[in-house]
């Protein structure tokens, strides 16, 4: 079989990793779900992707394709897409916020952008969303720094911070901060029956749902939850009505289809719970609890964008994220979730007339490069 060589970085971002290329490298748009299929090793039944770059969990079975941008606005253009593992399909219908951390400092270093001095800030779009992203990063030598003192929950040891602002975060799926106009809903679930949700978009459109409402305390490691085949397809069922619900599908048949967006996550209380380090979370640490799944996968740390959505749900009053907000409030809202706490700001507003606003989100994330060269797709 003949394989096609293209040019690719592979990098971590956050607590995810991509394969990243330059726009010019590829063909055109059409052509693109084969390669990105061929170079993950999708579609793979046994689920492990051995034949590609992919990881066999949907945090490491992503692409990203950047650009130089023409926009006023913006610096670089950035796509993203999420690589299906048993399937055979691509989806670009969501941004993930932990690549888009790695998107800055590639940039720098592939020379698209040029910057001075001893921190860059890279405007990025990410046309997924249509939104505009600021990432700042400290530079040495021109290149983007990779030594540094943070650490964030999921990565071993420590890197340069990297500063993403979700610069109007509000639909970035939909078009609308609440897609219905409530703050909560009630939806008719096959199978289930009616459960109340929050529907929510911000950086990505998410569904929210009480943990307890399906039997579950909050504070579940992903392997339990994975091994919780009931749970996992109520969670499903109730995205899919999400999804009808949001306007993103037209009907269950097609929400079928749509892996990427909604993202649901189950919220709960602050609570004394463990993560995947064995270190514990202790409830007063945290502002509230969280669980993801991610593409049908538990998530082991968050979805980033679904981070910032959380963020901004829980300054919503009345959402679901909101009510389990624990006594403690301000900008930053502290998530407790499976690989430790992450805190994200959140600037939301509500105006006289009762129409809230988000106006920007942001966290920090480590990046790296891991290596270059090329990657083979067989064609």
């Amino acid at each position: 079989m003949p394989l096609l060589a293209l040019p690719a970085v592979f990098m971590r971002g956050g607590t995810s990793r991509a394969i990243m290329f330059h726009q010019r490298d590829l063909p055109e748009r059409a052509a693109w779900d084969p390669i990105f299929l061929g170079a993950m090793g999708s579609p793979d039944p046994s689920g492990r992707q051995l034949n590609g770059m992919g990881g066999g969990v949907s945090s490491l079975s992503k692409v990203c394709v950047l650009s130089p941008s023409d926009r006023p606005d913006a610096d670089v253009d950035y796509t993203f897409a999420q690589v299906q593992i048993r399937e055979a399909a691509v989806d670009y219908r969501s941004n993930c916020g932990n690549m888009s951390s790695a998107v800055g400092p590639f940039a720098v270093d592939e020379g698209i952008v040029r910057p001075n001095g001893e921190t860059a800030v890279v405007r990025i779009f990410n046309t997924n969303t249509g939104k505009i992203i600021r990432s700042t990063f400290p530079l040495v030598d021109g290149r983007a720094a990779t030594d540094g003192t943070l650490a964030i929950p999921g990565v071993a040891g420590t890197g340069a911070p990297v500063r993403l602002d979700f610069l109007t975060p509000g639909g970035a799926t939909t078009g609308r901060l609440l897609p219905t106009g409530h703050v909560t809903d009630w939806l008719e679930v096959p199978g289930l029956g009616r459960i109340e949700v929050s529907l929510v978009d911000a950086a990505n459109a998410c569904v929210f749902v009480r943990a307890r409402d399906l039997g579950l305390t909050g504070r579940e490691l992903p392997d339990a939850l994975d091994a919780n085949h009931t749970v996992l397809e109520r969670l499903q069922a109730i995205r899919r009505a999400a999804s009808v619900a949001m306007g993103i599908a037209p009907n269950e048949k097609a929400a079928r289809a749509i892996h990427g967006v909604p993202i649901i996550g189950m919220v709960a209380p602050p609570m004394d719970a463990p993560t995947l380090s064995g270190e514990p979370i202790a409830a007063h640490d945290v502002d509230l609890t969280a669980r993801f799944l991610s593409n049908g996968q538990p998530h082991r740390a968050l979805p980033l964008t679904a981070s910032l959505c959380t963020a901004v749900a829980a300054r919503i009053e009345g959402t679901l994220a909101h009510q389990a907000m624990g006594p403690a409030s301000g900008g930053a809202v502290r998530i407790g979730m499976p690989s430790g706490i992450l805190t994200v700001d959140a600037d939301v507003t509500q105006d006289p007339a009762g129409l809230w606003t988000a106006h920007s989100g942001a966290f920090y994330r480590t990046a790296r490069r891991l290596f270059d060269g090329r990657v083979y797709v067989p064609v």
